[in-house]
Protein backbone atom coordinates (compact mmCIF):
# COMPACT_ATOMS: atom_id res chain seq x y z
CA UNK A 1 0.00 0.00 0.00
CA UNK A 2 1.38 3.24 -0.99
CA UNK A 3 1.33 6.22 1.72
CA UNK A 4 -1.18 8.31 1.88
CA UNK A 5 -2.97 11.49 3.85
CA UNK A 6 -6.31 11.46 5.93
CA UNK A 7 -8.76 14.09 7.04
CA UNK A 8 -12.13 13.47 8.71
CA UNK A 9 -15.06 15.62 6.90
CA UNK A 10 -17.20 17.80 9.17
CA UNK A 11 -20.02 18.37 5.97
CA UNK A 12 -20.82 17.24 2.72
CA UNK A 13 -19.72 20.39 1.06
CA UNK A 14 -16.19 20.57 2.82
CA UNK A 15 -16.05 16.81 1.61
CA UNK A 16 -16.75 17.72 -1.69
CA UNK A 17 -14.97 20.91 -1.82
CA UNK A 18 -11.63 19.01 -0.48
CA UNK A 19 -12.06 16.47 -3.25
CA UNK A 20 -12.31 18.67 -6.02
CA UNK A 21 -9.11 20.73 -5.17
CA UNK A 22 -7.09 17.70 -4.20
CA UNK A 23 -5.59 15.70 -6.75
CA UNK A 24 -5.80 11.94 -6.36
CA UNK A 25 -8.74 11.98 -3.26
CA UNK A 26 -10.62 9.43 -2.39
CA UNK A 27 -13.85 9.34 -0.55
CA UNK A 28 -13.65 6.79 2.10
CA UNK A 29 -16.63 5.21 4.35
CA UNK A 30 -16.74 1.63 5.13
CA UNK A 31 -13.61 1.23 2.80
CA UNK A 32 -14.63 -2.17 1.86
CA UNK A 33 -13.44 -2.65 -1.66
CA UNK A 34 -11.47 0.64 -1.23
CA UNK A 35 -8.80 -0.59 1.46
CA UNK A 36 -8.50 -3.93 -0.64
CA UNK A 37 -7.81 -2.54 -3.85
CA UNK A 38 -5.27 0.04 -1.86
CA UNK A 39 -3.40 -3.01 -0.44
CA UNK A 40 -3.02 -4.13 -4.13
CA UNK A 41 -1.94 -0.79 -5.68
CA UNK A 42 -5.01 -1.00 -7.71
CA UNK A 43 -6.63 2.13 -6.03
CA UNK A 44 -3.69 4.74 -5.38
CA UNK A 45 -5.08 7.34 -3.59
CA UNK A 46 -2.91 10.35 -1.82
CA UNK A 47 -5.81 11.41 0.07
CA UNK A 48 -8.51 9.74 1.91
CA UNK A 49 -11.30 11.84 2.88
CA UNK A 50 -13.41 10.13 5.63
CA UNK A 51 -17.26 11.49 5.41
CA UNK A 52 -18.83 9.37 7.86
CA UNK A 53 -19.35 12.18 9.67
CA UNK A 54 -21.12 13.90 7.56
CA UNK A 55 -24.78 12.44 8.04
CA UNK A 56 -26.43 10.36 5.75
CA UNK A 57 -27.11 7.24 7.98
CA UNK A 58 -30.93 7.66 7.89
CA UNK A 59 -33.69 6.14 5.76
CA UNK A 60 -36.81 8.33 5.83
CA UNK A 61 -40.32 8.48 3.93
CA UNK A 62 -40.39 11.13 1.51
CA UNK A 63 -43.02 13.49 0.78
CA UNK A 64 -44.75 11.05 -2.35
CA UNK A 65 -44.68 7.65 -0.21
CA UNK A 66 -40.89 6.63 -1.38
CA UNK A 67 -38.03 6.25 0.57
CA UNK A 68 -35.10 8.50 0.77
CA UNK A 69 -31.74 6.25 1.65
CA UNK A 70 -28.90 7.72 2.99
CA UNK A 71 -25.36 7.24 1.42
CA UNK A 72 -23.66 5.77 4.83
CA UNK A 73 -26.66 4.03 5.87
CA UNK A 74 -25.05 0.32 6.44
CA UNK A 75 -26.33 -2.39 4.17
CA UNK A 76 -26.84 -4.85 7.28
CA UNK A 77 -29.21 -1.73 8.49
CA UNK A 78 -30.87 -1.20 4.98
CA UNK A 79 -31.41 -5.29 4.38
CA UNK A 80 -33.47 -5.20 8.30
CA UNK A 81 -35.47 -2.29 8.01
CA UNK A 82 -38.76 -2.85 8.73
CA UNK A 83 -40.14 -0.77 5.54
CA UNK A 84 -37.52 -1.71 3.08
CA UNK A 85 -38.47 -5.83 4.07
CA UNK A 86 -42.54 -4.90 3.61
CA UNK A 87 -42.64 -2.43 0.40
CA UNK A 88 -39.02 -3.21 -1.06
CA UNK A 89 -38.77 -6.90 -0.76
CA UNK A 90 -36.04 -7.24 -3.59
CA UNK A 91 -33.88 -4.93 -2.05
CA UNK A 92 -33.36 -6.92 1.30
CA UNK A 93 -32.79 -9.70 -0.68
CA UNK A 94 -30.55 -8.84 -2.82
CA UNK A 95 -28.16 -6.84 0.00
CA UNK A 96 -28.76 -10.31 2.00
CA UNK A 97 -27.52 -12.16 -1.17
CA UNK A 98 -24.87 -10.32 -1.03
CA UNK A 99 -21.30 -10.09 0.38
CA UNK A 100 -21.09 -11.52 4.37
CA UNK A 101 -22.31 -10.42 7.53
CA UNK A 102 -19.35 -8.68 8.51
CA UNK A 103 -18.86 -7.02 5.53
CA UNK A 104 -22.66 -5.92 5.40
CA UNK A 105 -22.14 -4.33 8.85
CA UNK A 106 -19.51 -1.78 7.22
CA UNK A 107 -20.63 -1.87 3.79
CA UNK A 108 -22.33 1.71 2.85
CA UNK A 109 -25.27 2.24 0.16
CA UNK A 110 -23.14 4.30 -2.16
CA UNK A 111 -20.17 2.28 -1.61
CA UNK A 112 -22.35 -0.55 -2.35
CA UNK A 113 -23.12 1.24 -5.48
CA UNK A 114 -19.61 2.51 -6.24
CA UNK A 115 -17.42 -0.84 -5.85
CA UNK A 116 -15.54 -1.87 -8.83
CA UNK A 117 -15.51 -5.13 -10.48
CA UNK A 118 -13.97 -8.11 -9.41
CA UNK A 119 -12.60 -9.23 -12.94
CA UNK A 120 -9.91 -11.52 -12.40
CA UNK A 121 -7.74 -9.55 -14.87
CA UNK A 122 -8.68 -6.32 -13.02
CA UNK A 123 -6.94 -7.67 -10.03
CA UNK A 124 -4.06 -9.13 -11.73
CA UNK A 125 -1.91 -5.89 -11.97
CA UNK A 126 0.93 -8.00 -13.96
CA UNK A 127 -1.93 -7.94 -16.55
CA UNK A 128 -3.06 -5.61 -19.22
CA UNK A 129 -6.36 -3.65 -18.33
CA UNK A 130 -7.81 -0.79 -19.53
CA UNK A 131 -9.88 -0.06 -16.24
CA UNK A 132 -6.84 0.12 -14.21
CA UNK A 133 -4.46 1.63 -17.29
CA UNK A 134 -6.48 3.16 -19.83
CA UNK A 135 -5.04 1.90 -23.18
CA UNK A 136 -3.17 -0.87 -22.18
CA UNK A 137 -5.20 -3.66 -23.47
CA UNK A 138 -7.82 -5.79 -21.80
CA UNK A 139 -6.37 -9.59 -21.14
CA UNK A 140 -9.73 -10.70 -20.30
CA UNK A 141 -10.62 -11.04 -24.20
CA UNK A 142 -9.21 -14.02 -25.36
CA UNK A 143 -8.20 -15.13 -21.36
CA UNK A 144 -10.78 -16.69 -19.00
CA UNK A 145 -14.06 -15.31 -19.24
CA UNK A 146 -16.63 -17.68 -17.27
CA UNK A 147 -17.60 -15.17 -15.26
CA UNK A 148 -17.85 -12.02 -17.53
CA UNK A 149 -19.88 -9.79 -19.15
CA UNK A 150 -22.18 -11.66 -22.45
CA UNK A 151 -23.73 -8.16 -23.03
CA UNK A 152 -23.11 -4.22 -23.56
CA UNK A 153 -19.08 -4.97 -23.53
CA UNK A 154 -16.76 -3.37 -26.03
CA UNK A 155 -13.53 -3.80 -27.47
CA UNK A 156 -11.73 -2.67 -24.68
CA UNK A 157 -13.52 -4.64 -21.63
CA UNK A 158 -15.92 -7.49 -20.78
CA UNK A 159 -15.82 -6.91 -17.36
CA UNK A 160 -19.51 -6.64 -14.91
CA UNK A 161 -20.72 -4.92 -12.40
CA UNK A 162 -20.76 -6.98 -8.98
CA UNK A 163 -23.24 -5.48 -6.90
CA UNK A 164 -26.46 -7.56 -6.09
CA UNK A 165 -27.87 -4.07 -4.36
CA UNK A 166 -27.41 -2.09 -7.13
CA UNK A 167 -29.64 -4.61 -9.64
CA UNK A 168 -32.29 -4.40 -6.98
CA UNK A 169 -32.08 -0.67 -6.99
CA UNK A 170 -32.58 -0.08 -11.32
CA UNK A 171 -35.40 -2.84 -11.11
CA UNK A 172 -37.35 -0.68 -8.50
CA UNK A 173 -35.76 2.44 -10.86
CA UNK A 174 -33.96 4.38 -7.99
CA UNK A 175 -32.52 7.51 -8.16
CA UNK A 176 -29.52 9.04 -6.78
CA UNK A 177 -28.96 12.56 -4.97
CA UNK A 178 -25.59 14.30 -4.91
CA UNK A 179 -23.97 16.73 -4.16
CA UNK A 180 -20.78 18.96 -5.81
CA UNK A 181 -18.29 21.17 -4.41
CA UNK A 182 -20.22 24.85 -4.57
CA UNK A 183 -22.77 22.79 -2.89
CA UNK A 184 -25.02 22.16 -6.00
CA UNK A 185 -27.33 19.15 -6.06
CA UNK A 186 -28.52 16.94 -8.42
CA UNK A 187 -30.67 13.87 -9.04
CA UNK A 188 -29.42 11.11 -11.26
CA UNK A 189 -31.31 7.89 -12.63
CA UNK A 190 -29.70 4.72 -11.61
CA UNK A 191 -30.66 3.62 -15.00
CA UNK A 192 -27.88 6.25 -16.02
CA UNK A 193 -25.63 6.24 -13.03
CA UNK A 194 -23.16 3.21 -14.35
CA UNK A 195 -21.71 3.51 -17.37
CA UNK A 196 -21.43 0.93 -20.30
CA UNK A 197 -17.44 0.27 -21.03
CA UNK A 198 -17.30 2.02 -25.23
CA UNK A 199 -13.54 3.32 -25.24
CA UNK A 200 -13.30 4.79 -21.35
CA UNK A 201 -13.88 1.45 -19.20
CA UNK A 202 -12.11 3.53 -16.51
CA UNK A 203 -14.68 5.95 -16.64
CA UNK A 204 -17.61 4.18 -14.72
CA UNK A 205 -20.09 6.00 -13.41
CA UNK A 206 -21.90 9.58 -13.71
CA UNK A 207 -20.44 11.31 -10.95
CA UNK A 208 -18.00 14.58 -11.76
CA UNK A 209 -14.88 14.70 -9.62
CA UNK A 210 -15.55 15.82 -6.10
CA UNK A 211 -19.61 14.95 -6.43
CA UNK A 212 -20.55 12.98 -3.67
CA UNK A 213 -23.56 10.87 -3.34
CA UNK A 214 -25.90 11.86 -0.40
CA UNK A 215 -28.75 9.77 -0.88
CA UNK A 216 -30.57 6.91 -3.35
CA UNK A 217 -34.63 7.31 -3.28
CA UNK A 218 -36.78 4.60 -4.36
CA UNK A 219 -40.52 5.68 -5.94
CA UNK A 220 -43.39 5.00 -3.82
CA UNK A 221 -44.40 1.28 -3.26
CA UNK A 222 -44.99 -1.19 -6.72
CA UNK A 223 -46.33 -3.56 -4.66
CA UNK A 224 -46.62 -7.44 -6.49
CA UNK A 225 -44.10 -10.44 -5.58
CA UNK A 226 -40.52 -9.36 -5.06
CA UNK A 227 -38.15 -11.86 -5.85
CA UNK A 228 -34.02 -11.83 -6.03
CA UNK A 229 -32.81 -14.88 -7.11
CA UNK A 230 -28.81 -15.50 -7.20
CA UNK A 231 -26.86 -18.07 -8.95
CA UNK A 232 -23.23 -18.47 -8.25
CA UNK A 233 -20.26 -21.51 -8.16
CA UNK A 234 -20.69 -21.50 -4.30
CA UNK A 235 -23.34 -20.91 -1.60
CA UNK A 236 -21.92 -17.90 0.15
CA UNK A 237 -19.58 -14.90 -0.41
CA UNK A 238 -19.33 -15.59 -4.06
CA UNK A 239 -20.30 -12.96 -7.11
CA UNK A 240 -23.29 -13.68 -9.21
CA UNK A 241 -23.18 -15.67 -12.72
CA UNK A 242 -26.49 -14.43 -13.44
CA UNK A 243 -29.02 -12.62 -10.84
CA UNK A 244 -32.50 -11.83 -11.34
CA UNK A 245 -34.49 -8.98 -10.02
CA UNK A 246 -37.67 -9.16 -10.43
CA UNK A 247 -41.13 -7.63 -9.41
CA UNK A 248 -44.27 -9.88 -10.61
CA UNK A 249 -47.96 -8.47 -10.23
CA UNK A 250 -50.92 -10.93 -9.65
CA UNK A 251 -51.43 -10.04 -13.72
CA UNK A 252 -48.73 -11.36 -14.83
CA UNK A 253 -47.20 -8.41 -16.04
CA UNK A 254 -43.55 -6.47 -13.93
CA UNK A 255 -40.37 -5.57 -14.63
CA UNK A 256 -37.09 -7.62 -14.66
CA UNK A 257 -33.20 -6.83 -14.29
CA UNK A 258 -30.17 -9.03 -14.50
CA UNK A 259 -27.31 -9.00 -12.62
CA UNK A 260 -23.76 -10.37 -13.63
CA UNK A 261 -24.58 -10.30 -17.04
CA UNK A 262 -23.03 -6.91 -18.15
CA UNK A 263 -20.44 -3.84 -16.81
CA UNK A 264 -24.12 -2.26 -15.08
CA UNK A 265 -27.48 -3.57 -13.72
CA UNK A 266 -28.63 -4.74 -17.12
CA UNK A 267 -32.73 -3.60 -17.27
CA UNK A 268 -34.29 -3.00 -20.59
CA UNK A 269 -37.90 -1.64 -20.08
CA UNK A 270 -39.58 -3.11 -23.18
CA UNK A 271 -38.51 -6.30 -22.10
CA UNK A 272 -40.73 -5.62 -18.80
CA UNK A 273 -43.67 -5.62 -21.39
CA UNK A 274 -42.64 -9.41 -22.45
CA UNK A 275 -43.23 -10.75 -18.82
CA UNK A 276 -46.78 -12.42 -19.64
CA UNK A 277 -45.41 -14.15 -22.73
CA UNK A 278 -42.88 -16.22 -19.60
CA UNK A 279 -38.66 -16.22 -19.25
CA UNK A 280 -37.80 -17.00 -23.06
CA UNK A 281 -39.91 -13.56 -24.09
CA UNK A 282 -38.67 -11.75 -21.61
CA UNK A 283 -34.51 -12.84 -21.95
CA UNK A 284 -35.03 -12.50 -25.60
CA UNK A 285 -35.56 -8.74 -25.04
CA UNK A 286 -33.06 -8.79 -22.35
CA UNK A 287 -30.09 -10.38 -24.18
CA UNK A 288 -31.18 -10.86 -27.22
CA UNK A 289 -27.88 -9.24 -28.81
CA UNK A 290 -25.57 -10.75 -26.60
CA UNK A 291 -22.37 -11.33 -28.07
CA UNK A 292 -20.82 -13.80 -25.19
CA UNK A 293 -17.66 -15.69 -25.46
CA UNK A 294 -17.38 -19.32 -26.12
CA UNK A 295 -16.72 -19.70 -21.96
CA UNK A 296 -19.78 -17.72 -20.64
CA UNK A 297 -22.44 -18.60 -23.53
CA UNK A 298 -23.93 -20.72 -20.87
CA UNK A 299 -24.98 -17.64 -19.29
CA UNK A 300 -27.79 -17.05 -21.91
CA UNK A 301 -29.42 -20.22 -21.24
CA UNK A 302 -28.81 -19.80 -17.56
CA UNK A 303 -30.74 -15.88 -17.13
CA UNK A 304 -33.79 -17.53 -18.99
CA UNK A 305 -33.92 -20.62 -16.93
CA UNK A 306 -33.13 -18.51 -13.71
CA UNK A 307 -36.37 -16.18 -14.61
CA UNK A 308 -38.43 -19.15 -15.42
CA UNK A 309 -37.63 -20.43 -12.01
CA UNK A 310 -38.99 -17.27 -10.50
CA UNK A 311 -42.06 -16.92 -12.33
CA UNK A 312 -42.95 -20.63 -11.93
CA UNK A 313 -42.66 -20.36 -8.34
CA UNK A 314 -45.05 -17.76 -7.02
CA UNK A 315 -44.19 -18.43 -3.08
CA UNK A 316 -40.68 -18.52 -3.08
CA UNK A 317 -39.01 -15.72 -1.87
CA UNK A 318 -35.44 -16.05 -3.41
Amino acid sequence: MRAFTYERAASPVEAAAKAARTPGAKFIAGGTNLLDLMKLEIETPTHLIDVNGVGFDRIERTADGGLRIGALVRNTDLAADPTVRRDYGVLSRALLAGASGQLRNRATTAGNLLQRTRCPYFYDTNQPCNKRRPGSGCAAIGGFSRQLAVIGSSEACIATHPSDMAVAMRVLDATLDTLDAAGQARTIPIADFHKLPGDTPHIETALRPGELITAVTLPKPVGGRQVYHKVRDRASYAFALVSVAAVVQPDGTGRVALGGVAHKPWRREAADAALPSGARAVVAQLLGDARPTDQNAFKVKLAERTLAGVLTQPGADA
